[in-house]
């Protein structure tokens, strides 16, 4: 098979020809400033913090879509200095939009704007990131840009598989540093789904707003991107046209994004919004120690894995690996493969007090059939090895308005977060599954608070209760049932995978075979 794909290839390549990036120039390292103590939200976050305790961040959970959206605005309009920006997907919608136009109107008012976003899904955008980067103050650099730039999505990734090593190797990274004081990290992509504004699907998802300590190991994460050879300024790879026509051409675009993202005036954990907070002169954190996961760049760089030390997935299967009492895990697309199966076995099935709950999407409210059918394949063995499971059901989270008003949409998992012995969590952007193992770049937080810990526990078990089917064994052990929970608490019981939509079952029985386990 492999032989053929490469000969098939090789034809594709001299029928299509070979697209090519430009040699990237060198250029000085660029870092985050660190000046800020004077600024608006660095006086916040000192306010905000405990002085005599400087080894301490602050944190607050952001599980709302509305209220983390305008946690990143309200940031963006009270920055100084600096706004570094990092993120795997910004969408051209309505809401993108509006967060790039913020972005400029910072960036006119004298903050320096560092805006670094993943090529992979930026088709048809050249204009609405040379026209950002066209403003004074404003860098934009594209990580591991695809060579062929026209066209649509599939015709960029054709257009370049000569190259599938980039192809395959992304920066999922999301990063939000405002005056290096605050930070909004965590699952979600700037687009109208991650944020409840999709009449179609909406995700589930959880970020975290950060101060004090870890937001500077954050920008040195941050600025390890910036300067990677991986990352290259719009303008190399890209059309350029005069800076006042690229100007007006954003503004353009940009003009239209005017979504209505109504913030509730207390959130489903009881806080009010963070811009309030701000103005206030402080932001309600929980402090506790914390620790950055972070990969290297290098890791996207193609071709053989490079020695990087460990991984985020390294680290935090061994936070996992060492539990004790309990590991409740949030991750939408979860493929143990022998690796985590070893170490479920370990920590679910030895002692009884060692178990693992883990709340993950189904057939009906996955956006990836594929990563669907991986995670199928252990899904027997993982309940037979002690595991509580719970899938997301498309339309279930109708039934709660605990994380937001999903109307009619489907509802879908995309946070990835982890509590560990009711202490620890893990919130960041890395999925349990081989491509965050092995292709992906991830960052992301490991807080010791049992404080958080229960929140987080709260959140994603007793709230999704009613959002969720809860997986068992049948009576002779061999088998799966979907035990469904309506609003009033009346269950009933699937004997088969409780999805309407034949079209995902029909690709995953046709593609799963026919795709290595490590590309999903």
């Amino acid at each position: 098979m492999r032989r053929l794909l490469l000969v098939l290839l090789s034809i594709l390549v001299g029928i299509t020809g070979c697209a090519s990036l430009p040699s990237r120039v060198p250029a000085p390292p660029v870092r985050a400033l660190t000046n800020v103590a004077d600024t608006a939200l660095g006086r916040v976050a000192t306010a905000s913090l405990a002085p005599r305790e400087p080894s301490l961040s602050g944190f607050r959970l952001l599980p709302e879509g509305e209220t983390s959206f305008d946690a990143r605005i309200a940031l963006a309009r009270r920055a100084q200095k600096s706004l570094d920006v990092q993120y795997y997907l910004i969408q051209d919608d309505d809401l993108g939009r509006q967060f790039l136009r913020e972005l400029r109107d910072a960036a006119r008012r004298g903050v320096r704007v560092r805006l670094l976003v993943d090529d992979l899904y930026t088709a048809g955008e050249d204009p609405l990131f040379a026209g950002l980067a066209a403003y004074p103050g404003v860098e934009v650099r594209l990580f591991n840009p695809l060579p062929s730039r026209a066209g649509s999505f599939g015709r960029r990734i054709l257009f370049s598989l000569h190259e599938f090593g980039r192809i395959n190797h992304r920066m999922h990274n999301k990063l939000f540093i405002a005056d290096n004081s605050f930070a909004v990290s965590g699952g979600r992509n700037i687009a109208e789904e991650y944020f409840m504004r999709s009449p179609e699907a909406n995700f589930i998802d959880l970020d975290v707003l950060s101060s004090g300590r870890v937001v500077r190991e954050l920008s040195s994460v941050f600025d390890a991107y910036w300067n990677s050879e991986q990352a290259y300024p719009i303008g190399s790879v890209a059309e350029t046209v005069p800076l006042p026509e690229a100007r007006q051409r954003f503004d353009a675009i940009v003009a239209a994004g005017r979504p209505r993202v109504e913030e509730r005036p207390n959130d489903v954990l009881g806080q009010t919004p963070v811009a309030e907070q701000l103005d206030a002169g402080r932001v309600v954190l929980e402090l506790a120690p914390a620790r950055v996961f972070a990969d290297t760049p290098d890791k996207a760089a193609g071709g053989e894995r490079p020695e990087t030390g460990p991984t985020v997935t390294d680290q935090t299967l061994a936070l996992f690996a060492a539990a004790t009492r309990e590991v409740d895990i949030a991750s939408p697309y979860f493929i143990p493969g022998e690796r985590g199966m070893a170490m479920i076995r370990a920590v679910g099935a030895t002692e009884e007090n060692r178990r693992i709950t883990l709340v993950t999407n189904s057939l009906g409210s996955t956006d990836e059939p594929l990563v669907y059918a991986g995670y199928a394949r252990y899904r027997l063995d993982m309940l037979k090895a002690g595991v509580r499971i719970y899938e997301i059901g498309p339309s279930l989270s109708r039934n709660t308005q605990r994380l937001g008003n999903f109307g009619r949409s489907i509802s879908r998992l995309h946070a990835k977060a982890a509590a560990i012995d009711h202490r620890l969590v893990f919130i960041g952007s890395m999925n349990l599954d081989g491509r965050s193992e092995h292709s992906n770049t991830e960052v992301g937080l490991v807080i010791d608070s049992p404080a958080v810990a229960e929140t987080v526990i709260r959140l994603f078990r007793e709230s999704l209760a009613s959002g969720a089917y809860k997986l068992r064994l049948s009576a002779d052990g061999e088998h799966i049932e979907w035990v469904e929970t309506d609003a009033e608490g009346r269950q009933s019981v699937h004997t088969q995978e409780p999805s309407d939509d034949w079209l995902p079952r029909l690709k995953m029985r046709l593609l799963a075979p026919f795709v290595a386990e490590d590309l999903l």
